[in-house]
């Protein structure tokens, strides 16, 4: 009976069947761990509307302090560093972690999955940052039609001003065209005398924006439920905790092995490993 034994994958074999009962133990504390550790408390924010609200939250280093407890006790196991990943408004902290038993290869790993969820700090600044930003973009949106509209006009008038008369728009658009300083000057002049420094206001805007996203926070939402890697890689929000075992021949791990023959002393120690990670999951 050939098998790759996914912990919780069904088996007629008695030993596997042994520790599929003891992955189920195990998912069950992880899971009971985890609901703790995000429960949500009620923050107030603020939406893009100013509008303050209340929005439930849970604190993820909790979960990541945990996931370093558990990383900190498995003494003898090769682990990964408790990982935080980020994807747009999808997060992830996981770990994973692997111990020989003899031939045989025992490799964890567990997680959560949740989303973020963005608001402002209820801060009258928001208000005040918003305001500004709306006064600035009707001004600038104002005078860049005012100079659109007239631009033309505006060009010939400064030519004229530097002795270019008599010429239609084609001529003007030539004259333009070949002279690069003269067009940069005589733009820089239209602008100043439209008594708005666009330069400044784009600054000004950009600091904004800045500030803006300082005053951003991070709301953070999770289900208690177990998931698996499919629903892991799908997006969905939970917890995964899975077990793997692998035979390992000539340093290759074998995708397919027979429990049957596998010695009692191994199956001891095995059956021991999953014990103490048990164990340590409730410290």
């Amino acid at each position: 009976m050939l098998t790759h034994v996914r912990l919780d994958t069904r088996s007629p074999n008695d030993f596997i069947k042994i520790l599929n009962e003891k992955n189920k133990n195990i998912q069950e504390i992880f899971l009971s761990k985890i609901s703790e550790l995000t429960k949500t408390v009620d923050v107030k924010v603020m939406m893009g509307d100013s509008t303050v609200t209340s929005q439930k939250t849970f604190d993820p280093k909790q979960v990541m302090d945990y996931f370093q407890n558990i990383n900190n006790n498995l003494k003898d196991w090769s682990l990964q560093d408790v990982t935080t990943s980020n994807n747009e408004d999808l997060r992830r902290i996981f770990t994973k972690f692997e111990v020989m038993v003899g031939n045989y290869l025992i490799s964890g790993h567990i997680s959560i999955q949740f989303h973020v969820l963005l608001y402002y700090k209820p801060e009258q600044r928001v208000i005040d940052c918003q305001k500004e930003l709306s006064d600035i973009v009707d001004l600038t949106k104002n005078k860049e039609q005012e100079l659109s509209d007239n631009s033309d006009q505006f060009v010939l008038n400064k030519l004229k001003e530097r002795g270019y008369k008599d010429f239609d728009h084609q001529k003007l658009f030539e004259i333009l065209y070949e002279k690069d300083e003269l067009r940069e000057q005589i733009y820089e002049e239209i602008e100043k005398d439209a008594d708005v420094d666009f330069k400044e206001l784009s600054e000004t805007k950009k600091k904004l924006f800045n500030e803006l996203d300082s005053l951003l926070i991070e709301t953070y939402q999770i289900s208690s439920v177990l998931i698996d890697d499919p629903r892991l890689i799908s997006g969905e929000e939970g917890c995964l905790c899975t077990f793997d075992l692998e035979f390992i021949k000539n340093n290759n791990r074998e995708g397919l092995f027979d429990p049957r023959k596998m010695s009692n002393d191994i199956k001891e120690n095995i059956s021991k490993r999953l014990d103490e990670f048990k164990l340590i999951l409730k410290l």
